[in-house]
C-alpha cells in the first residue's frame, strides 16, 4: 500500500479510501466486517462514512456497522483514519440537521455513540449551509477539538469560493480550518477542475473524489451489458446513452492497455493534483479486490493524453472560458 499526507498535514492515509455508504442496507453486517478486515489486510487505513449511512436499514445503521467492528478490538480502531460527516436531517425537528452549532455538537455525540469512540480523526461537512455563519461553525468546530472529540475538519460538495471563505475566516480565528475537500471526480465529470481543485491546491486541501467511477459507467459498462452481466436503468441508463461513443472508446484504449476500465478510472484519479485518496465504495469482497488492482496501474504520459482526448478536462477559472 502507498500512503501519502492528507492534504497540508502530517497525517498519513492509504491513497484509497473505503466508503461505507452499501454497509447495511446492500452488504450485511458480517460481510462488512469482513471487508473492513481484508481492507487493513491490505494496508487500507482511510475510512469514510457518514451520520445519514444507512437508507433502508436506518439513518446511522452504517456508523453503527462500524462501531461494532471496532468494538472487536484487535487495534482495528488505532488502525483506522476515521472519517464521517453531518449535515444531513436525522429527524424531523427544526435542529436535526445542517450546521448551527446546536446540530454540530448533537450530531459529533451522536456519531461517536454510534462509532463505539471517543473520537473522530476526519469531521467532515457534507454539504455547504448557507445559512451558518462561518464564525458560528469554527467556534463550534474550535470546542470539539479542545475536548479532544475531533481531530481535522473537512468540507464535502463545497464550491472553490466556499472553501476560500472557510479557510480565510479560520485564519483569522488562528485556527487549521479545512485539511480536505471530498468532491464528485471522475474522469466523465471534471468540473471541479475548473475552481474546487485550484483552491484545494492553494489552500492544501487533500482532494477526495466521491464515484470514482460515476455510477459504475467507468467500470466496463457497456461489456458488462452485452456480457448479461448488467444492466443499466433510469438516469444511468440516460447518461449511458449520451456519452455512449465515448465509453466505447474509453472501454476500447482499457482492453488495448490490458487493464480493466474501474483500475484505469481510479489510476487516472491518482495523477491528478491534490488528490489524495479516491473512495471506493464496495458491496462486496471481490469489488474490494478489484479497486485494490488500480495501485498496481501506471500511466504514460500517452495514455493520459488520450484520456483527455475521450473525455476533456477544463483549466482553471477563468482561462477555461475566457483569457
Amino acid at each position: 500500500m502507498e500512503y501519502t499526507h492528507l492534504g497540508r498535514t502530517g497525517l498519513s492515509v492509504s491513497r484509497l479510501c473505503l466508503g461505507t455508504m452499501n454497509f447495511g442496507p446492500l452488504t450485511e453486517e458480517a460481510d462488512a466486517h469482513q471487508i473492513m478486515d481484508t481492507a487493513h489486510e491490505h494496508g487500507v487505513n482511510f475510512f469514510d462514512t457518514a451520520n445519514t449511512y444507512g437508507q433502508d436499514a436506518g439513518k446511522g445503521r452504517t456508523e453503527e456497522i462500524i462501531g461494532n467492528w471496532f468494538a472487536q478490538g484487535g487495534g482495528r480502531r488505532e488502525r483506522t483514519v476515521l472519517a464521517t460527516k453531518l449535515y444531513g436531517d436525522m429527524g424531523e425537528w427544526p435542529n436535526d440537521g445542517k450546521l448551527s452549532a446546536l446540530n454540530i455538537r448533537r450530531a459529533c455525540d451522536a456519531s461517536l455513540r454510534r462509532l463505539r469512540t471517543d473520537h473522530i480523526d476526519l469531521y467532515q461537512m457534507h454539504h455547504i449551509d448557507r445559512s451558518a455563519p462561518w464564525e458560528e461553525i469554527w467556534q463550534a468546530m474550535e470546542v470539539l477539538t479542545a475536548q479532544g472529540k475531533i481531530i481535522y475538519v473537512g468540507s464535502s460538495n463545497f464550491a472553490g469560493w466556499h472553501i476560500a471563505r472557510a479557510q480565510e475566516t479560520a485564519d483569522a480565528r488562528k485556527y487549521l480550518g479545512l485539511v480536505s475537500e471530498q468532491s464528485l471526480y471522475n474522469l466523465m465529470e471534471r468540473s471541479i477542475e475548473l475552481e474546487v481543485l485550484p483552491a484545494a491546491e492553494h489552500y492544501g486541501l487533500g482532494v477526495i473524489p466521491w464515484s470514482p467511477l460515476h455510477g459504475g459507467l467507468l467500470g466496463g459498462v457497456l461489456r458488462k451489458e452485452r456480457e448479461g452481466v448488467r444492466r443499466t436503468g433510469g438516469r444511468a441508463q440516460e447518461t449511458l446513452e449520451r456519452h455512449r461513443d465515448r465509453i466505447e472508446a474509453y472501454e476500447d484504449l482499457c482492453a488495448e492497455l490490458g487493464h480493466e476500465p474501474g483500475d484505469i478510472a481510479l489510476a487516472w484519479l491518482l495523477t491528478r493534483p491534490a488528490v489524495t485518496a479516491p473512495i471506493v465504495g464496495p458491496r462486496t469482497l471481490d469489488q474490494l479486490h478489484a479497486a485494490l488492482r488500480s495501485l498496481d496501474v501506471r500511466l504514460d504520459q500517452k495514455t493520459l493524453d488520450r484520456l483527455d482526448e475521450i473525455f476533456p478536462g477544463h483549466r482553471a477559472a477563468p482561462e477555461d472560458y475566457a483569457w
